[in-house]
């Protein structure tokens, strides 16, 4: 092989086998790192008020992190085996359940309520969130739907389908009501349709829609009116509309560069609501500093490298989708709750994915970073494929020139020798010549 083939072969050709390419390794230290940081500041954030309201148990809430986290490591590490082919042909099914979900959470008597919403559904000693699994089920729709019919991007229409279940899906969480995450999943909708190449006016199009149903959906609901008002003026009503927002920057003010210390927060004893669930980055900021903010910050920076190079170097179209589709999801999630807690946007109540307590939620958000694995062990296998394909054409090119170099060369010594032969009897021919003309010039003398 010569020097431009071992160019284009690379070093990940030559990798030992049974390594991972470099994407499955970030996504997994990413998940990993944001998973372990979650546990211990479940723990730190709740330990107070679940020991004075759950039993006098301290770890009430850290013990359904840790189970939940165990199960959701196990649906990881299934999806990451044989995440894309099992779960394709099972979308539709997967979809109807979601849809079914939505519906039972609003039936009396099978959805729970909690904190003015019916958002859950009780399943034995555990409550289950069915707008946590449709999000998942809504990007998989899309990206098997979209990758099937790559034709139907050129055309508004043609997105109905997916556009009519995004709908649909959107209105039965805002009725639950939980604004929050449907704007999530909106969000991560035009992404994906980014990435599957719709037209920039049809983007625009669907954008304008968004916003005119967000605004409606805020305007018919006083108390969206109220938290969209502590947004913009949270010291209009401190104790009402504001008081969460102040509260979050109390804590973030708190804890300066380097934070007062793990489990040290006071903000979390009761002044701060939901601390260890939506507003755990404040506790966060408040105990571990802009250090520990920025850790989080970068945590998901590198998911969210390693999730769209994923999506970059995918073996089809279809990983291609699922990959942007799957990362836009977690990161757009991510960015919802930490702008509201630190107040660049209105508090929409969405966890913070891998860090908050919330059972579905974790579930989900490992499932999903399963299939981003998946999909990333495959595309490297993909690449590897072709860049040996490369190789071995350019292998099969350089022992053609060889061969007809080789051929040539005799060829070429042949004809060498055939001039200087020609030359030779030209010179004797001469010198016959010349000697036929000195013998005349005698016998004339």
């Amino acid at each position: 092989m010569t020097a431009v083939s071992l160019s284009r072969v690379g070093p990940r050709a030559r990798r030992r086998p049974g390594a991972q390419p470099v994407e499955y390794n970030l996504l997994l230290t990413a998940t990993l790192c944001l998973l372990a940081f979650g546990v211990v500041m479940v723990f730190s954030a709740s330990s107070t008020t679940s020991l004075l309201g759950k039993s006098g148990d301290s770890a009430y809430y850290l013990k359904r992190t840790l189970l939940f986290g165990v199960g959701g490591l196990l649906a990881m590490r299934v999806m990451s085996l044989r995440g894309a082919r099992l779960v394709r042909p099972l979308t539709p099914l997967l979809l109807g359940a979601s849809f079914l979900g939505l519906l039972a959470v609003l039936v009396p008597g099978i959805g729970v309520s909690a904190n003015g919403a019916q958002r859950w559904i009780g399943v034995g000693l555990f409550q289950v969130q069915p707008s946590e699994f449709a999000k998942l089920a809504l990007v998989l729709y899309g990206a098997t739907l979209l990758a099937d019919r790559p034709r139907m991007t050129r055309d508004i229409r043609g997105l109905i389908p997916y556009l009519s279940a995004v709908a649909l899906a959107c209105m039965l969480m805002v009725v639950e009501p939980d604004l929050g995450t449907a704007i999530v999943v909106c969000l991560a909708t035009c992404a994906l349709l980014v990435a599957a190449g719709v037209k920039i006016r049809h983007l625009m199009l669907l954008a304008g829609a968004i916003g005119f149903v967000l605004l409606l959906a805020i305007v018919i609901e006083p108390y969206r009116m109220q938290r969209l008002t502590g947004f913009v003026h949270p010291t209009g009503d401190p104790g009402g509309a504001g008081f969460q927002a102040i509260q979050a920057k109390i804590a973030l003010g708190s804890g300066g560069i380097f934070g007062v210390g793990l489990g040290q927060s006071l903000q979390k004893a009761f002044y701060l609501p939901e601390a260890h669930t939506d507003m755990i980055a404040a506790v966060v900021g408040e105990e571990l500093g802009l250090v520990g903010i920025s850790m989080l910050v970068g945590l998901f920076g590198l998911f969210g490298y390693a999730g769209l190079r994923t999506a970059q170097r995918a073996r089809d179209r279809y990983g291609k989708l699922l990959a942007a589709g799957l990362t836009s999801l977690i990161l757009v999630q991510g960015i919802v709750n930490l702008f509201a807690v630190l107040g660049l946007a209105p508090l929409t109540g969405v966890p913070l994915p891998f860090v908050s307590y919330g059972n579905s939620s974790l579930l989900v958000m490992l499932a999903a970073t399963g299939l981003l694995l998946n999909i990333a062990r495959g595309g490297e296998a993909a690449v590897t494929a072709r860049r040996r394909q490369g190789a071995a054409r350019l292998r099969v090119i350089d022992g053609s020139r060889a061969r007809t170099s080789a051929t040539a060369r005799p060829a070429r010594g042949r004809s060498v020798s055939r001039s200087a032969k020609s030359r030779h009897s030209r010179g004797r021919d001469r010198g016959a010549r010349r000697a036929g003309a000195r013998g005349r010039r005698r016998a004339s003398g």
